[in-house]
């Protein structure tokens, strides 16, 4: 039976702000002195809209930010030539960054744990007074380049996920120093620059972090924090606590020194961790925004993380449509990760489709959730009303006005493709009508994957083959009948599929 919908065209909505344009994530701070990753910035700012830009190891030793002596006893220079590259390039492209402030250069790490295929170190400083003299001098010294009133602009976040023991070898007492350190030492230099945190993954300790800030009188500006539709709400494991450091995350285990039992017990931790049955709700994304919005109580929120999962596939499109139609007014900000798979925490597979968060692949391809994102972009900020919405649960409509242009975002979606079939859904529209075209995201359209799929997998693809993929990327628009002010529109939508119909008013 078809799912009946009816939205009319020339009602003038409500305001719906693009929160989701506000930021967007890369991978680490020494990619993004890459030229092909400047140029897909470029374009994803050109194309989606986004106006900031967050990435991790800004102060990692790849920067080059605090260089130690070669000599024993030589003192460590500081240098913040790196940083201005990226921050340049930002400003020039219309950009600013959301500064995460992390992890810990080398020459100030109070352990060796570091984190990722680029070794950043996650440790807290030696000596507080190293920590707390680099960020005194690096926002004196943005201020001097940029102005102060340009770096007042701009987000300084404190450290990226340090509930994580993967990315950070301390405690949640620990953090609350570092925080505390940090924001005072941005405060020294310019009162007005915003600093916030805790950064978390999983929506975790804002409550406590509300607390610590306003019970000792430490700056805070915001709350940040990430989520995922894969996380489990409940989950524990590998966390840091109030007064210890979590367990099992710090370092990959040797498995060549271990027994045959004890490898088989390792082994089925890590598969149980990492590949759980996913039996969150659909709308988890949005339960949790609202929790953290509650609980962050008058403090703007911001996810600094956030995706929908299967990155590669008409599944990220559906599922970013499905999360930015429910989490509407929950969040100033939602910065999506990431922009590229150009990505190299685990090291750059370098191929063409290898499930990486990106936006587009390592050669610039655009993915259908890029594509999403770019027809949100050019939609209108009015959001108009759905009679009947909810009547499928898992096909729904997001229809977007700027005045002139209706486009409507008919997705179906659910987690992990989990409880879903093939729906018809009718759209009853009622206005008058210039032009009425639709275009579609699922397996047989906008799939570059499924162009590369049928190439034959190639690990390093021609130039012809690369703009073969290009070619399967883009939209492909199709005239829709219509007639007078009633029009009913017939949409078959494949489980994990999007149908973009775009109305052009009379």
């Amino acid at each position: 039976m078809a799912v009946q919908y009816g939205i009319n065209l020339k009602e003038e909505g409500r305001a719906y702000p693009h929160y989701w344009e506000l930021c967007v994530g890369s991978c680490h701070a020494a990619t993004v002195l890459r030229a092909d990753v400047q140029e897909q910035i470029r374009r994803a700012h050109r194309e989606i809209g986004f106006k900031y830009l967050r990435f991790h190891g800004l102060l990692d030793d790849d920067m080059s930010v605090v260089i130690q002596g070669m000599l024993p006893g030589a003192p460590s220079q500081i240098s913040f030539f790196n940083i201005d590259r990226i921050f340049d390039f930002l400003l020039d492209t219309g950009m600013k960054p959301f500064v995460e402030l992390g992890f810990m250069p080398e020459a100030y790490a109070s352990t060796p744990q570091t984190t990722f295929h680029y070794k950043g170190f996650s440790s807290m400083p030696k000596k507080d007074e190293d920590w707390s003299n680099l960020i005194t001098l690096l926002i004196a010294h943005l201020e001097e380049r940029y102005g102060a009133a340009e770096v007042r602009s701009w987000f300084f976040e404190v450290w990226n996920e340090p509930n994580l023991r993967f990315f950070f070898d301390g405690t949640m007492k620990d953090y609350f120093h570092l925080y505390e350190l940090t924001a005072r030492a941005i405060k020294s230099v310019d009162r007005l620059v915003r600093v916030g945190g805790p950064a978390t993954s999983n929506n975790m300790w804002i409550p406590e972090f509300r607390a610590f800030c306003e019970g000792n009188g430490i700056p805070l500006d915001f709350i940040t924090t990430h989520h995922y539709p894969s996380d489990d709400p409940l989950s524990r494991a590998g966390m840091n606590t109030e007064n210890e450091k979590g367990a099992g995350f710090a370092e990959v285990p040797d498995l060549s020194a271990m027994s045959e039992e004890e490898r088989a017990k390792v082994l089925k931790t890590f598969e149980e961790l990492f590949h759980r049955e996913n039996r969150n709700p659909r709308d988890v994304l949005f339960q949790t925004a609202r929790k953290v919005k509650e609980e962050a109580g008058d403090y703007p929120v911001y996810y600094t993380e956030w995706n929908a999962g299967h990155y590669d596939t008409s599944y990220a499109a559906a599922g970013v449509a499905a999360t930015l139609a429910y989490n509407e007014g929950l969040v100033e900000g939602y910065s999506y990760w990431c922009v590229s798979d150009i990505f190299e925490e685990m090291g750059l597979h370098g191929l063409p489709f290898n499930n990486e968060f990106g936006l587009v692949n390592v050669y610039g391809t655009r993915k259908p959730v890029y594509r999403l994102f770019e027809q949100l972009h050019q939609a209108g900020d009015r959001r108009l009303s759905v009679e009947n919405q909810g009547a499928s649960r898992t096909a729904e409509v997001l229809p977007l006005s700027d005045g002139n242009v209706v486009t409507l975002f008919v997705y179906n979606h659910d987690i992990e493709a989990r409880d879903i079939r093939q729906e018809q859904v009718v759209l009853h529209l009622r206005g008058k009508i210039q032009s009425l075209a639709a275009a579609r995201i699922d397996s047989g359209n906008t799939n570059p994957l499924g162009c590369w799929e049928a190439q034959g997998k190639p690990d390093y693809p021609s130039k012809a083959q690369l703009a073969e993929m290009e070619c399967a990327s883009q939209l492909v628009w199709k005239n829709v009948p219509f007639a007078g002010e009633e029009n009913e529109i017939s949409l078959d939508l494949e489980p994990e599929s999007v149908v973009i119909v775009k109305a052009v008013l009379a």
